[in-house]
């Protein structure tokens, strides 16, 4: 049977040797010692990351994920697909009800730019001008998305921490934009583990503060849930990638973090 050191392990599977690490950590991924001390995995260890990949792209949370491999191991695939259909299920009802959430809140918008788009008052803007709507006759008031999820301290301020954990890319685009991350990553000078997530620091150019500007954005548009904040500075350029506690193990792929 083939064993795989880290780095072996980390090339077979496209998977960085910071995330094998943390996998281990979180207990998802054991690994044998030599009498040196280096990691040791065996074949299995392939199949056990693809299925981790695999739930992660569910958007199941760690410990979720945890908790499936224990059941896999026991060999029996019905046990293992009896423990999903529930988790699952719960997603859908998660997702759904976020949809009913943005319907509600679309239709709220919608109702506020009708009334914007018509004449405005003489004057300056008064209670009943249409530009700010606090009554129940304006329309439908806005929903706090996600009430499912834990509450966070600025809810209003921080919607990435409700936004649903799952990635719209797939295939060949997720390994691309896999990829792009990990290159980029690559020429961080430093990194700083913070609360739910992590800060990488770059040199101070131009060139530079663009490819991330614009990976941000891309990523953002596929994957919500994550927050960016980009400071370029004389001295150094900052990103700080924020993420919910179910985004542990993208956070861990394209980052390297440990959170």
């Amino acid at each position: 049977m083939s064993t795989y050191r880290i780095s072996q392990l980390a090339e077979r599977c496209g998977v960085p040797a910071t995330t094998l690490r943390f996998y281990e950590d979180a207990g998802l991924l054991p690994a044998e010692r030599t009498p040196s001390g280096y990691r040791v995995y065996g074949e299995e260890a392939v199949e056990r990351l693809g299925f981790i990949s695999s739930a992660k792209l569910l958007g199941l949370a760690l410990e979720e994920i945890r908790e499936l491999l224990e059941v896999r191991e026991e060999g029996v695939c019905a046990a293992v697909r009896t423990r999903m259909v529930p988790l699952v299920a719960g997603r859908i009802a998660e997702t759904e009800g976020r949809i009913a959430e943005l319907s509600a809140f679309s239709a709220h918008l919608a109702a506020v730019h009708a009334d914007l788009s018509g004449p405005a008052p003489e004057g300056a803007c008064g209670p009943d001008c249409g530009c700010t709507t606090t009554s129940a006759a304006a329309g439908p008031v806005p929903v706090t998305l996600s009430p499912t999820r834990p509450a966070a301290p600025a809810p209003a301020a921080e919607p990435w921490r409700d936004a649903p954990v799952a990635c719209t890319l797939g295939g060949p685009a997720l390994e691309g934009r896999t990829q792009e991350w990990r290159q980029l990553v690559e020429q961080a000078e430093t990194r700083e583990e913070i609360p739910d997530g992590l800060r990488l620091t770059f040199p101070a150019t131009a060139e530079l503060a663009g490819q991330v500007a614009a990976l941000a954005a891309d990523e953002q548009g596929c994957c919500s849930f994550f927050d960016f904040t980009l400071h370029l500075a004389p001295a150094a350029l900052e990103l700080t990638v924020r993420a919910p506690e179910a985004a542990a193990l993208l956070l861990a792929d394209l980052f390297g973090a440990t959170v």
